[in-house]
C-alpha cells in the first residue's frame, strides 16, 4: 500500500526588526516545536499572497501594523520534519507601527541578532539566523601578486570602506606566503572591525587565530562529505550551479556564493546566469546566496528583491 502523501505547508515568516534588534515569540508547550522560539507569522490561506498572510498574522499575533510595501524578500526555505513538511516564506521589515504585544498568550521580546541560536529555535529556522547574522555586502580581495604589496592595498581598500566581512583571497600565493599575508592582514582587519574569511582549505582555520572562518572554492568543497569547520565559525561555498548549491548544503554550509550572474572582465568569454537563472537557483536554495561576477552596489537591491542575501564582489571596494 502507497504511503500517504504528505503536504507541505506554506508558512509565511516576519523577520520585523527595529533598532538593530528582531522581534522572537516562544510557541506554545502544545503545538507542533511547542516551546521553542520562532519569529511571528503564519499559514498562508488559499487565493492570500505572502504579503497579505504576513500583515494579518502580524497584526493578529503582535497588533503590529506593517505596510506590505516595506516587506522584503530574505529566504524561502523547504524543510522536512519527519511528520510535517513545511515552506517557510521568510521575508523582513523594519517599518512595523506600534508598539508589540503577545495578542495570543505568548512572551514576546526583542533580540540582537547575535542572541539567537539554533538550539532555541526549530531546526529549519538556522538558515534565516545565519541570513540574519551575515551583511549584505560581502566583500572580496583583488589581486594580490606578494603579501607586501597585498598588505598596501587591502590597507588602502579599508580606509575608503571598511565591509563587515571580508573574503582573503589571494590564489596567486604560495601556502607560506597566503599565511603571512593573513596574519598581518588579521591585524589590520581587526583596527577595522572588519571579519575575515580565509580562502582555500578548512585546514586553514588552525593556522590563524581569530579568523571567523572559511571560503571554499568549488575545488575544495568537492572532495568534502561533512561540515569541516566548527559550528561557531562561518563556512562559504563557492557554487555556479544546482548540483553544487546541493553539495554545499549538505556540508552544512552557511552562505555561498552563486555566479557569475553577469559576464566579468576577469573571465571574458565566460557563459553567465544572467538574472533569470540566477533567481530560479536562489529559489531552490535552503541557505544564504550571494551573487557574485559582472555585479556593483546598484545590483543590490535587485538581487535581494530576487530573495538572494545580497552580492559578493571586488570591484565595489576593491580599487
Amino acid at each position: 500500500m502507497a504511503e500517504p502523501t504528505v503536504k507541505e505547508v506554506h508558512v509565511a515568516v516576519a523577520v520585523i526588526i527595529r533598532n538593530g534588534r528582531v522581534l522572537i515569540a516562544r510557541r506554545p508547550d502544545h503545538v507542533h516545536q511547542g516551546g521553542l522560539l520562532e519569529f511571528p507569522g503564519g499559514k498562508v490561506e488559499p487565493e492570500e499572497t505572502v504579503q497579505q498572510a504576513l500583515v494579518r498574522e502580524i497584526a493578529e499575533e503582535t497588533g503590529l501594523r506593517v505596510p506590505p510595501e516595506s516587506l522584503w524578500p530574505v529566504i524561502g526555505i523547504r524543510h522536512d520534519y519527519g511528520d510535517k513538511r513545511v515552506f517557510l516564506d521568510v521575508w523582513e521589515t523594519d517599518r512595523a507601527e506600534g508598539e508589540p504585544e503577545g495578542r495570543e498568550g505568548q512572551p514576546i521580546e526583542w533580540r540582537s541578532p547575535s542572541e539567537l541560536s539554533d538550539r532555541d529555535f526549530p531546526a529549519a529556522n538556522r538558515p534565516v539566523i545565519r541570513a540574519l547574522r551575515l551583511p549584505h555586502r560581502l566583500a572580496l580581495t583583488g589581486p594580490v601578486m606578494d603579501a607586501e604589496s597585498g598588505l598596501s592595498e587591502l590597507k588602502a581598500a579599508l580606509a575608503r570602506r571598511s565591509p563587515e566581512l571580508m573574503i582573503l583571497r589571494a590564489p596567486d600565493l604560495d601556502a607560506e606566503a597566503y599565511l603571512g599575508f593573513a596574519h598581518q592582514a588579521m591585524t589590520v582587519c581587526g583596527g577595522k572591525a572588519t571579519d575575515l574569511l580565509l580562502h582555500g582549505a578548512p585546514e586553514l582555520l588552525r593556522s590563524i587565530p581569530g579568523a571567523r572562518g572559511v571560503h571554499l572554492p568549488w575545488r575544495e568543497a568537492e572532495r568534502l562529505s561533512e561540515r569541516p569547520v566548527p559550528a561557531d565559525a562561518w563556512l562559504g561555498v563557492s557554487c555556479h550551479n544546482a548540483e553544487q548549491l546541493r553539495h554545499a548544503e549538505r556540508l552544512g554550509a552557511d552562505y555561498v556564493l552563486l555566479g557569475a550572474v553577469q559576464p566579468t572582465e576577469s573571465h571574458p568569454g565566460r557563459p553567465a546566469l544572467g538574472w533569470q537563472a540566477f533567481a530560479e537557483l536562489v529559489t531552490q536554495a535552503t541557505v544564504p546566496v550571494y551573487g557574485l561576477g559582472g555585479l556593483g552596489l546598484e545590483d543590490e537591491e535587485k538581487a535581494r528583491s530576487l530573495g538572494a542575501q545580497g552580492i559578493a564582489g571586488i570591484g565595489f571596494w576593491w580599487r
